[in-house]
C-alpha cells in the first residue's frame, strides 16, 4: 500500500469518549458528581446485572425500558462485566470513598446545624474534602456544603488516566446501547471492529485526530498518532483502514453573501451562518452510518471554523462530549451558562470545558450579550426542565440585522410574565425554536445519585425533566410576538436513541402536543410552523423583519 495515499476519517466512524469504559458525560468528569455517580449508580447497576444478567438483557429488548437502570450486555459476556466492575472498584477506590464521605458529612451537617455558627463544623470536615469546601446556610438556616470545583480538579479525584476513546464504524443508527447504563466492553460494537485509544480528553493529539474529518493524512502518520505499531499485521491494518476513507472530502457549501442561513443538524443543533460568521447551538452531530440511515447533515457539512458554540444547559444531549471534543479544534469560543455552584449537580461547565481542553470558554447569564457584526447574542432566562433542581441554563436570542431568533431548548413557560418582560426589553422576536418534551423523565433519572434521600412516589410523578406542552408553548409565542415556530429538540432522530431512550411513537403525548401547537399557530397566521426532523435548511435576509 502506498504511503503517499491520504486518508481521512470515514463518514461512518464514531469516536466515543469514555471514562473507565463508560460513555463520557459531565456527571462522570467533575470530581464530586463523578464520585457520586460511580458509587450510587454505576457500581450498583453492574452489581444488579451480575445478580441476573438474563433479566437485564431481556429487559433491554423492550424499547420503552432501555433508558432505565438496565445493562444491555449479552449474558455470555457477564464475565467481562465482572472483570470491569473489579477494575473500577480497584482503580477508583479513593473516589468511591469520597462519595461516602461527602454524603456522610453533609448528612451530619443537616442533622446538627440548626442556625448556629458553622465555624465549629470546619474541624469536623473529613480530610478528603478539607480545604475544598465552604459551609453555608440559606436564608432559612438550612445548611449545605459548597465545593470549590477548581481545587478538586487539581486533586487526585480528577483521574485523567481513566479517560480514553474508542473508534468504530457505525453500521446503523440503532447500533449503540443506552449511554448511561451500559459500559463499552472491548469489541462490544454490534459486530464492528473497534480501536481503543488511551488519551486524556485535553490532549492535543485529540485535535489532531479530529482534524482528519477534513484534512487527510498519510496512513503512517495516522498509525503513529493512534500509537499503533508501524509493522502492524494485515488484520490490524485492515481494522484501521475500516475507519478511514481515501476519498477527498467534498468542499463545504457556504451561504450566499448577505443572507442568513440556518441548517438543522438534528435535535437542538442548529448552524447559523451569515457573512462568514458561524454559530452552532447545542452541538450534537451524527455520523452517517453504513446502511439504513436517514438523510442528515454531519461533521463534513460544518465550516472550518465555528465562531461560537452555544450551550443551553448541562444535559448530555445539549452538552454532548462526543461532539464537542470532535469540534474543539474549530470552535473559537464555547459559550456556557453560569452555574450557581450551590448543589453538587449544578457543576461549572466553564471549569469542566477548560479541563477537557477548551481554551476560550465564556460563561454567560441572563441578558448578558456578545457583540457580533451587525448583531449580538443575548442570554435569555430559561426556566423548567430540571425537576425543580437548581441548574445552570440559558436560552439564547440571536440578533442578525433586523432578524431575531430565540433558541429556547427545553424551556417551560412556568411564568408568562418572564417572556412579556423579555419582549419589553428586547423587542419582538420573530422566530422561535422550542422543544416540547412535555412528559419528561422522573426526578431521580439523572440526578438520583446526588440525592441523599430517595424521592417518594409523588415527587417522582410530579417533578419531571420536561419542557412545554402546547398551551405553555403558545404563551411564549404570544408573549414574544413570534410569527415563526420551529419545534426541535424532540429526540426524534434515530441516532439519538442511545442518548435519550425516548422510544416515541405517533401516539406519544409529546407528538400530540406538538401537532396541536402547529395547528394552533397556523390558525393564528404564522408564516412558518413546523416540527423539525433529520435535516432542514432555512434562508433569511438580515434586513427583513
Amino acid at each position: 500500500m502506498s504511503e503517499k495515499a491520504l486518508y481521512r476519517l470515514n463518514p461512518a466512524t464514531v469516536v466515543e469518549p469514555l471514562v473507565h469504559r463508560w460513555p463520557a458525560w459531565s456527571h462522570l468528569i467533575s470530581p464530586i458528581p463523578g464520585s457520586l455517580h460511580l458509587s450510587n449508580y454505576q457500581i450498583k447497576v453492574l452489581q444488579s446485572y451480575l445478580d441476573d444478567p438474563k433479566s437485564h438483557a431481556e429487559t433491554c429488548r423492550d424499547v420503552r425500558l432501555r433508558s432505565g437502570p438496565f445493562v444491555d450486555i449479552a449474558v455470555e459476556k457477564a464475565g467481562e462485566v465482572e472483570k470491569l466492575l473489579a477494575e473500577m472498584q480497584s482503580a477508583s477506590r479513593d473516589r468511591i470513598a469520597l462519595a461516602g464521605t461527602v454524603t456522610e458529612f453533609h448528612n451530619k451537617l443537616v442533622r446538627e446545624a440548626r442556625g448556629q455558627s458553622l465555624t465549629p463544623f470546619y474541624k469536623a470536615i473529613p480530610d478528603a474534602i478539607r480545604g475544598c469546601a465552604e459551609l453555608v446556610y440559606d436564608y432559612y438556616n438550612r445548611p449545605s456544603v459548597r465545593f470549590f470545583e477548581g481545587l478538586l480538579y487539581e486533586s487526585p479525584y480528577y483521574a485523567t488516566d481513566l479517560q480514553s476513546f474508542r473508534l468504530f464504524r457505525q453500521s446503523t443508527d440503532g447500533g449503540r446501547a443506552f449511554f448511561m447504563s451500559t459500559p463499552r466492553l472491548a469489541g462490544e460494537v454490534a459486530g464492528e471492529e473497534q480501536i481503543d485509544w488511551v488519551r486524556p480528553f485535553a490532549s492535543a493529539a485529540v485535535d489532531e485526530l479530529f482534524q482528519l474529518d477534513s484534512l487527510p493524512r498519510p496512513l503512517g502518520e495516522i498509525r503513529e498518532l493512534l500509537g499503533m505499531d508501524a509493522e502492524m499485521d494485515a488484520k490490524d491494518e485492515g481494522r484501521l483502514l475500516e475507519l478511514l476513507s481515501g476519498e477527498a472530502p467534498a468542499p463545504v457549501d457556504r451561504p450566499r453573501a448577505g443572507e442568513i442561513r440556518l441548517r438543522y443538524f438534528g435535535h437542538a443543533c442548529v448552524l447559523i451562518e451569515c457573512d462568514g460568521l458561524a454559530i452552532l447551538t447545542d452541538a450534537c452531530v451524527a455520523v452517517r452510518p453504513r446502511e439504513n440511515g436517514i438523510d442528515r447533515f454531519t461533521y463534513q457539512d460544518l465550516p472550518p471554523r465555528i465562531d461560537y458554540a452555544l450551550v443551553t444547559h448541562n444535559h448530555h444531549d445539549h452538552f454532548c462530549m462526543e461532539t464537542l471534543l470532535r469540534l474543539r479544534h474549530k470552535i473559537g469560543c464555547l459559550v456556557v451558562p453560569k452555574a450557581a455552584g450551590t448543589v453538587y449537580g449544578d457543576l461549572s461547565l466553564k471549569l469542566l470545558a477548560r479541563k477537557v481542553g477548551f481554551k476560550h470558554v465564556m460563561e454567560i447569564e441572563a441578558l448578558e450579550t456578545i457583540p457580533l457584526p451587525d448583531g449580538e447574542i443575548i442570554a435569555a432566562p430559561f426556566m423548567g426542565e430540571h425537576a425543580d433542581l437548581a441548574h445552570s441554563k440559558t436560552a439564547y436570542v440571536l440578533r442578525l440585522g433586523r432578524r431575531s431568533f430565540l433558541f429556547a431548548a427545553d424551556s417551560d413557560c412556568l411564568d408568562k410574565r418572564l417572556y412579556e418582560r423579555l419582549r419589553g426589553i428586547l423587542g419582538r422576536i420573530q422566530t422561535v425554536f422550542i422543544g416540547m418534551e412535555c412528559v419528561g423523565a422522573p426526578l431521580s433519572w439523572s440526578c438520583g445519585p446526588f440525592l441523599p434521600i430517595k424521592p417518594d412516589f409523588n415527587q417522582e410523578r410530579t417533578r419531571r425533566y420536561k419542557g412545554c406542552d402546547s398551551a405553555r408553548a403558545l404563551e411564549i409565542l404570544e408573549a414574544l410576538g413570534a410569527s415563526e415556530l420551529y419545534i426541535y429538540a424532540m429526540g426524534l432522530e434515530p441516532w439519538l436513541e442511545y442518548l435519550l431512550g425516548l422510544a416515541l411513537s405517533e401516539d406519544s403525548e409529546q407528538l400530540k402536543q406538538a401537532r396541536a401547537l402547529i395547528a394552533q399557530t397556523r390558525a393564528r397566521g404564522f408564516t412558518t410552523s413546523k416540527m423539525l426532523f433529520g435535516k432542514d435548511e432555512f434562508h433569511y435576509s438580515p434586513r427583513s423583519h
